[in-house]
């Protein structure tokens, strides 16, 4: 049975294979088309797939440098942070330091200050007298006085002090050697300073000296701590006083000297006056003569002759009243010490338009007076507001200087005249209620200041055309 079945067996394997073998092929045959079909749409969507394969190589290679430059930038911002960082502890350091060499160089600048005469205004500080004596001389007797005192303190040894009595090897008597010289050593060097500093004291430094004496005290004190030696505070005291009464002495001498300039100045003007006085007594006796002559010539002609010698003599008998009214004013102001002119008058090229002078003379023309205070020592002229006859001049002057004491300009030397004044208007007021029949003239000539003003402007205006023309109008 198995043998006749394999022929069979063999047939149906045969067959098997061969339908295999078809199927094979079919399937190959199909492959080969559809690889052709493939290959034909591939070469019909190539440009599509070019830039699909552009933009992800694209995609790709941005990805790649974004992540780089992130990593960069990452790394570059912890970079800057750590430096910040670093530099916020700097720049802390910096100035906690700062602040505290501040602090060192305002304390070194303070004390270098007292030591420094260049100070500014706004340090200098306002000196209260702390003496009213009517004289220098009261001054200096009073400066002998404490000098004295102080003498009287390093004998008795209560200018320098130590409380503690000290012993060297073992001996009491060579500490007491030792503390002896510290003493003097401190006494000398404290001394000095005081010295240096009642010397250089001046208007603008005195309360920069008063410092200097306290700040000596204070650091010869604390370099001597160590040996227990301390200045008196009397002595300290005194020394103060010293200063204080050095300075007052040599401000009242200045005031001194000023007041026996102006009373030169008064004196002057009163040997004017005298002058002024036998001029015009003078002048009002020749007038008389020529008035006598003419009359008695007078008498002798008629006619025309007659009239001219009356014209003449009326012309005569005019000057002589009127040097007769020059010597009765000149006698009158020769007499009587209180009475005399006040002037106001201004500068305006020389100190601005709301600035005048209220001043007294006793000249007999106080023009003069005027032009005198108009010579080299301003640029300008001065201008007349108003000139005004008072039997008491320094009452009125007194007056009209209370009026605008407020803007007095120099308000340490009362013999400084000059007053800003809110307006002309003002000015002329206080006249007219002072002194009601007195002239007051608003406007001021200032001739050569306008004059030089016009000048400048008319240089200023040829400079500016001379720069203009430099540069073309248009380009």
């Amino acid at each position: 049975m198995t043998v006749e079945l394999q022929p069979l067996i063999l047939v149906i394997a045969a067959l098997v294979a061969f339908v295999l073998l078809a199927v094979l092929v079919a399937l190959a045959l199909g492959l080969m088309r559809a690889r052709r079909k493939l290959a034909a749409l591939e070469q019909r969507f190539k440009p599509v797939l070019d830039v699909e394969a552009e933009i992800e190589r694209l995609r790709a290679e941005a990805h790649r440098t974004i992540t780089q430059a992130l990593t960069e930038a990452t790394g570059t911002l912890e970079k800057l942070r750590s430096e910040t960082a670093q530099a916020e502890t700097q720049l802390s350091t910096l100035r906690t330091d700062y602040k505290d060499k501040r602090t060192t160089y305002e304390r070194l600048a303070a004390e270098v200050a007292i030591f420094d005469e260049r100070l500014a205004f706004a340090e200098m500080g306002v000196y209260e007298p702390h003496f009213d004596f009517t004289d220098s001389e009261a001054y200096k007797a009073e400066i002998l006085k404490v000098r004295g005192l102080q003498k009287e303190l390093v004998a008795a040894g209560t200018a320098v002090v130590c409380p503690i009595e000290w012993a060297v090897d073992g001996s009491k008597a060579k500490g007491r050697t030792m503390t002896n010289r510290n003493i003097r050593l401190t006494l000398r060097a404290f001394n000095n300073e005081c010295d240096a500093a009642i010397a250089n004291a001046r208007w603008n430094n005195i309360n920069a000296m008063e410092k200097r004496i306290e700040r000596a005290s204070e650091q010869i004190d604390k370099l001597n701590e160590s040996n227990k030696i301390f200045i008196g505070s009397e002595y300290a005291k005194l020394k103060l006083r010293e200063l204080y009464l050095t300075h007052e002495h040599r401000e009242r001498a200045k005031q001194e000297r000023e007041e026996r300039s102006e009373a030169a100045r008064l004196a002057r003007e009163e040997q004017k006056l005298l002058r002024d006085l036998e001029r015009a007594q003078d002048e009002e006796a020749r007038y008389e003569r020529l008035l006598a002559k003419a009359r008695a010539e007078a008498a002798s002609f008629q006619g025309q002759k007659l009239e001219a010698f009356e014209a003449q003599i009326q012309v005569l008998e005019r000057d002589l009243a009127e040097a007769h009214a020059k010597a009765e004013r000149a006698q009158a102001m020769a007499e009587r010490t209180r009475s005399g002119y006040v002037y106001i008058i201004s500068n305006v090229g020389s100190f601005g338009a709301d600035v005048v002078k209220i001043g007294l003379t006793r000249r007999l023309d106080p023009n003069d007076r005027v032009r005198e205070l108009g010579d080299a020592s301003v640029p300008f002229f001065f201008d007349t507001h108003a000139i005004i006859y008072s039997d008491d001049a320094p009452a009125l002057e007194r007056a009209l200087h209370a009026e605008f004491n407020r803007g007095r300009i120099n308000t340490e030397n009362s013999r400084k005249e000059f007053f800003r004044v809110p307006s002309i208007d003002d000015v002329e007021a206080a006249v007219k209620r002072l002194a009601p029949a007195s002239a007051f003239f608003r406007d001021v000539e200032a001739q050569e200041y306008r004059e030089t003003l016009a000048r400048r402007n008319a240089a200023l205006s040829v400079s500016t055309d001379a720069k203009q023309s430099m540069f073309p109008e248009e380009l």
